[in-house]
């Protein structure tokens, strides 16, 4: 998987590489979708959602530009297996989930494997975490709209924000980085994911 589809298809970041290579995906996909494990797909995990393909996984944490010393923040928690990706690559994940089944399965697996510096929320996404801003590090799991401003607003100095943004055509994953006063975007390509609900998102 690291090599075919990750490293051929433009994933250079070799922490990132490394993380995907040592997070067992097969074990945060359910029992009927496990010899699809490695796949370039995405796949369904109940509740309406799905475990994103590794290549999306792998080009949102490259995007993220991480260090090893951020708090990251991530929208749409699912399996959990972005979360556990995640964990490896910064110092602390703060992830977020609407539907509780899928958060509670998620917590569960992530303490299994022995993810501590993961926490698991229930809660609307798509307003982020204010409390606990700013983030060095903001990665959506679901397509929005429009670049949700609450998330905006909770990113730090040099603060990065991955999201897939709606467009007539397709999902289009997309960098926001802040710089100073100013917002600056960078595409990163073509993708689909299931859309954000909430207040700064889709209605449900």
């Amino acid at each position: 998987m690291v090599e075919r589809q990750l490293r051929r298809r433009g994933i250079g970041d070799e922490r990132v590489l490394e993380a995907m290579r040592e997070v067992p995906r097969d074990a945060f996909v359910p029992e009927s979708q496990r010899r699809r494990s490695y796949a370039d797909s995405a796949l369904p995990i109940g509740n309406g959602q799905t475990i994103s393909q590794p290549w999306i996984v792998a080009a949102i944490c490259q995007a993220l530009e991480l260090t090893g010393s951020e708090t990251v923040l991530e929208i749409g928690t699912g399996s959990g297996y972005s979360a556990a990706v995640l964990a490896r690559l910064g110092s602390e994940v703060v992830t977020i989930e609407r539907h509780p089944e899928l958060a509670d399965a998620a917590r569960g697996l992530l303490a299994e494997l022995g993810f501590g510096n993961v926490e698991v929320l229930v809660a609307d996404g798509s307003r982020g975490l204010p409390e606990r801003a700013p983030f060095a590090a903001i990665a959506v799991h679901a397509t929005a709209p429009s670049p949700p401003k609450a998330l905006i607003d909770q990113l730090a100095p040099d603060g990065r924000l991955v999201v897939p943004i709606a467009s007539r055509s397709a999902d289009m994953l997309t960098q926001l980085r802040r710089s100073g006063e100013d917002l600056v975007s960078e595409l990163i390509g073509p993708c689909r994911f299931v859309p954000l609900i909430g207040e700064e998102g889709f209605d449900s």
